[in-house]
């Protein structure tokens, strides 16, 4: 079994048993729900960001400003993804060097 982290939060007994009868009818167990979630957050899947965005709006959790901010950068984050034509395992690795060389192993 892999190594992980459990995950556990409460929302009220009415909302549970709507989402398991939601995720029943379209045939998807929770866990993968929840999972595909976090992984599509942590992808920044433009979708889910929207959706971020929006309820950050609709319940003051970030200022205006920030949440602009934050767009433009990962705009010009694309645009100079595009620019260097870059794919995401040759970001990767970018990372991994600039991690070894932080800790000084080269």
């Amino acid at each position: 079994m892999q190594e992980g982290k459990l995950i556990a939060f409460k929302i009220p007994i009415r909302m549970h048993t709507e989402l398991k009868a939601r995720l029943f009818y379209d045939e998807i167990p929770m866990t993968k729900f929840v999972r595909s979630y976090i992984e599509a957050y942590m992808s920044r899947d433009p979708l889910i960001l929207a959706f971020i965005n929006q309820h950050k709006k609709e319940n003051n959790i970030q200022n205006k400003n920030k949440i602009k901010k934050n767009i433009k950068l990962m705009q010009k984050g694309k645009e100079t993804e595009k620019l260097f034509n870059l794919t995401n395992e040759e970001i990767e690795n970018i990372y991994d060097i600039i991690e070894i060389n932080e800790g000084g192993n080269i």
